[in-house]
């Protein structure tokens, strides 16, 4: 049986040497269900360095403004094309959470030029920029655009990974959440729902994708007007983020959030309010003081705050 630790704190140690030390904390030896998540974890972790596998972690735990001062350093060190290609969407994932959704076009498709000179037309860093350039157009509006790369990143990864259905599911979450924001309900959920049975059926039971999931049903619940189904989704992501994730991980902000929004429908200000404080304490402590979620959430409290 192997010893199970939680992430505390990443510093750097030396400027020179791009050193990093991550700070644990021991955790229960017989927690069974953590063992599992931190067993799929680091699986999804993997990469051909140390350097790679720190990044990923570090993309996984949202602490993105060290992943992001990683991936930079990478990128200054590195002559190989592919690498390049690697670490500008990475980067481009960086400033996405941060809320830089120019600079995370950006960063993609230097990635996206790169791996289609380099690249067979099915590999799955196309599938990788494809999607990640979907999740930023979806974040500023632009629908069809978002659809279309989701799509070809679906395309891509239904080709080569049939056998691997966790890709599969993403791409399904992705095309879910347009759908959501173009008001088409009903195809939101089919996507959403094609995505949880999926991860339900791969992941352990407190893995935060399961909460993505949840989540986001939750929200097309919340937008379709059945508040109870809306609120037991969020209920379910929420417990599950709780367990699996620091408590300023922007998921848990986020999770928060929506079920404030899920009681400012049901016109209990009350809570609304609670949740969506809950929310903006978590997003002031994890992001970037000018991330549009800060904003966003600011202003909702300022509206809740007037129906009492």
């Amino acid at each position: 049986m192997h010893t199970v630790f939680r992430v505390n704190t990443i510093e750097k140690m030396d400027n020179k040497n791009q050193l990093y030390q991550v700070n644990l904390q021991l955790t229960s030896d017989d927690d069974h269900q953590l063992r599992l998540l931190t067993d799929r974890i680091r699986k999804e972790a993997r990469g051909s360095t140390g350097w790679h596998r720190l990044g990923k972690l570090l993309l996984t735990i949202g602490q993105f403004n060290k992943a992001e001062e990683l991936y930079n350093v990478l990128l200054e060190q590195t002559s190989d094309e592919s690498e390049k290609a690697v670490y500008y969407n990475r980067l481009g994932v960086v400033h996405g959470n941060q809320g830089d959704y120019e600079k995370a076009i950006w960063y993609n498709e230097q990635g996206l030029k790169i791996s289609e000179k380099n690249l067979p037309s099915n590999h799955l860093d196309l599938a990788a920029s494809y999607s990640n350039i979907g999740s930023v157009y979806n974040k500023l509006g632009e629908y069809s655009k978002a659809i279309s790369s989701h799509e070809k990143a679906l395309e891509i990864l239904q080709k080569t990974l049939p056998t691997n259905p966790l890709h599969l599911a993403t791409s399904h979450s992705n095309i879910g959440g347009v759908y959501d924001n173009m008001g088409e309900y009903s195809k939101a959920l089919l996507s959403h729902e094609k995505a949880f049975e999926i991860r339900q059926k791969t992941l352990p039971s407190n893995h935060p994708d399961l909460a993505t999931s949840y989540n986001n049903i939750g929200l097309v619940y919340d937008n379709m007007g059945e508040y109870s189904k809306a609120l037991s989704s969020h209920e379910r992501a929420l417990g599950i983020f709780q367990k699996s994730l620091s408590s300023n991980h922007p998921h848990l902000a986020a999770s928060y959030w929506s079920i404030g929004s899920v009681y400012n429908n049901m016109k209990d200000y009350s809570k609304a309010l609670s949740y969506s404080e809950r929310a903006l304490d978590i997003f002031q402590r994890a992001l970037p003081p000018t991330h549009p979620h800060i904003k966003f959430v600011e202003d909702s409290i300022e509206v809740v705050k007037k129906k009492f």
